[in-house]
């Protein structure tokens, strides 16, 4: 099994914590992990995005080009990554800020409310949970044991007790993805 992701959206919204938890989740779950984070001089308020694979292999190259799975928090990213996503792949996206939606008829469409709901729960810094939490209801890579294991350890000391929150954000998540498009 080999994963390969794309996080993208804009600095600031989480998009290199949602892949370094999720790289070193895998880690601690004694898969082969990659995490490759690339981001404007800007950083907050320019686009920002992570490529992560998680593999039982070896993994060859951090480079890709193509990807498994696209997780689309702006509308820059889904310009830019929509069409990269490979055949059958999948694409998740946050319906906030975006003004066109995912075109493509050959991937598995999926979005999830998570700034909406962050919003709602005055918890702004969880979004980037809640989306991770989505993801892994649709391919559960790594064990929630291990995804705690992975905050900890992306986690300063100092943000340990905000760690149940984060827990708390991913089962949110959970259920809130929902289909827009699923392939048969």
């Amino acid at each position: 099994m080999t994963e390969e992701i794309i996080i993208a959206g804009f600095g600031g919204q989480g998009v290199l914590s949602m892949g370094k938890i999720l790289a070193y989740s895998g880690v601690m779950q004694n898969k082969e992990v990659s995490w490759m984070p690339s981001y404007g001089p800007e950083m907050r308020g320019g686009t920002a995005n992570v490529t992560v694979i998680v593999s039982d292999e070896r993994i060859s190259s951090p480079i890709l080009n193509s990807f498994d799975t696209a997780i689309i928090l702006n509308q820059q990213s889904l310009d830019k990554f929509e069409k990269a996503v490979k055949p059958g792949g999948l694409l998740i996206y946050d319906p906030n800020g975006i003004t066109r939606i995912p075109v493509r008829k050959d991937i598995n469409i999926y979005t999830i409310a998570a700034a909406d709901e962050a919003g709602k729960l005055g918890l702004s810094k969880i979004f980037n949970m809640i989306v991770l939490g989505g993801f892994l209801k649709l391919k559960p890579l790594v064990q929630p044991e291990f995804i705690h294991k992975g905050l900890e350890k992306s986690l300063p000391a100092r943000h340990h007790k905000l760690i149940p929150d984060n827990e708390k954000a991913i089962e949110i998540g959970k259920g809130l993805i929902q289909a827009v498009q699923v392939m048969n």
